[in-house]
């Protein structure tokens, strides 16, 4: 087992639902969706302290198989401390390349707070 392998933690995606309640409304929710594994680190940079100051959510960097395609603003939760992270870069950005024997990609992220209520998936 390699060293990155070791720093891998069991996460969750998380999908928003969007759904008419059936009264000219919307209902809007959280939903546990698939369990992927991802590899966290802490942005101690100067640039992201100094970002912190000026009001920007903790910053993190996330690493997971180059197979797994994280979009633009999804949500993942780490299930160690059911902390949700918001991916704030492109999942093309940060790739190892074909030839590389690593195979991962690397997301920007930020600590999140979901608003709205998170349900099972039978409680619709």
């Amino acid at each position: 087992m390699s060293l990155l392998s070791e720093a891998f933690e069991k996460s969750t995606l998380m999908n928003f639902i969007r759904q008419s309640d059936g009264r000219g409304g919307y209902d809007e929710y959280w939903q546990d969706g698939a369990e992927i594994m991802i590899a966290y680190s802490f942005d101690s940079s100067t640039e992201a302290r100094i970002a912190e100051k000026n009001g920007v959510h903790v910053r993190h960097n996330l690493v997971t198989d180059k197979s797994i395609l994280l979009q633009y603003h999804d949500v993942v939760r780490r299930e160690s401390d059911k902390q949700y992270f918001r991916i704030t870069s492109k999942s093309n950005d940060m790739k190892t390349p074909v030839s590389s024997p690593l195979n991962i990609r690397q997301y920007d992220a930020e600590e999140w707070e979901l608003s709205g209520e998170v349900r099972e998936e039978n409680n619709g």
